[in-house]
């Protein structure tokens, strides 16, 4: 395994900068989600990780070495795509051994390793068979074995999982996860699903057009966004603009207690909660705001309210066997250790 580091990395199509100066640090070992809206730049930027696409501007360093000049096949990062690409007229064991037999390995050794890894990846028995005898979710195992199985220091996917139906995702979500620890491999996949990637990083790159965001751990994304956009990427419309007063947020009539205000400057803000922080009141009590109900979902484990807050509209998460009439006035209260400040901008 290997750290990869990259340093101010641009790349330009003509006068369109897909990437633009973008800078990570990946530590050895760890498990890394580029995470943004379709067009960001997340797959430009697996792909000049692995050498298919050279940058226009910046430095890709595996270790302490930069590899820009390293030809992909010479990298030791192997990239696992979307369509799974196998060998039609090969045997799954074939397939998975393809990459040790253009290394020059003995055969007895290709068998043992290539067994060692269908173990892995829960297909034992399975070598003989043909790429169109398996299920979509086999042939993606298959395809993750034959990435694996020489041993890369970076394993690169881009939306492997993007193919599959909802069942198997979770599955191959907790394989690769599994099989990243198991192996202490650093590994970097593009995602464009916000639950994908904060069920399998351990760090998530935020992007949006081409330019990082937020890099930080998942709960941190949800809970401590640095910008109104990012909230809203991971599904937080809940945003009120006001004044922060010492300890309070005034919002019109409104001062609401904020846990940790004392990390920030008296000043303008806008205050968010996360949907599922929100807590429905039968009264009036400490930071409480009245809503008014616009709509209600049941959604099995909750009932999701839109709700108009301040003039603003909110998504809250309610109790599943609640009835909240269209119209209908309620009570909210905002834990003030779970109101987060953001800067004014949006």
């Amino acid at each position: 395994m290997a750290a990869v580091v990259l340093q101010h990395l641009t790349r330009r199509f003509g006068n369109v900068v897909a990437v633009n100066d973008l800078s990570l640090e990946i530590a050895a070992g760890e498990m890394v989600a580029l995470l943004g809206p379709s067009g960001c730049g997340k797959s430009t930027t697996l792909r000049m990780i692995a050498g298919l696409l050279p940058p226009t501007a910046g430095d890709i360093r595996f270790g302490d070495r930069s590899v820009l000049a390293v030809p992909a096949e010479q990298r030791g990062a192997v990239l696992v795509f979307q369509k799974h690409l196998l060998f039609p007229h090969m045997t799954v064991g074939e397939n998975v051994g393809f990459g040790l037999r253009m290394r020059g390995l003995r055969q007895k050794e290709i068998h043992v390793r290539v067994q060692e890894m269908l173990e892995l990846v829960r297909l034992p028995g399975f070598e003989k068979r043909r790429a169109h005898e398996l299920s979509g979710g086999q042939q993606q195992r298959v395809a993750l074995a034959r990435g694996l199985v020489v041993r890369p220091a970076v394993l690169l996917l881009d939306e492997p999982l993007a193919n599959l139906d909802a069942n198997l995702r979770l599955e191959m979500r907790e394989l690769i996860r599994s099989l990243q620890q198991a192996l202490k491999m650093t590994a970097i996949f593009v995602t464009h699903d916000q639950e994908e990637a904060v069920m399998l990083a351990d760090r998530i790159a935020l992007l949006f057009d081409g330019v990082l965001q937020q890099f930080d751990r998942p709960r941190a994304l949800y809970e401590c966004p640095r910008s109104v956009q990012v909230a809203r990427f991971f599904r937080n419309e809940n945003v009120l603009r006001g004044r922060k007063e010492g300890e309070r947020f005034v919002c019109g009539e409104s001062h609401l207690v904020v846990g940790g205000a004392k990390e920030h400057p008296d000043g303008e803000y806008l205050l968010t909660v996360r949907p599922e922080e929100v807590r429905i009141s039968d009264s009036q009590v400490e930071n409480s705001l009245w809503a008014r109900v616009r709509a209600a979902v049941y959604m099995g484990t909750h009932t999701q309210l839109l709700l108009e807050v301040e003039g603003q509209q909110w998504r809250v998460h309610g109790p599943a066997d609640g009835c909240y009439p269209a119209g209908s006035g309620l009570w909210i209260h905002l834990p003030p250790q779970r109101i987060w400040l953001l800067p004014p901008a949006v």
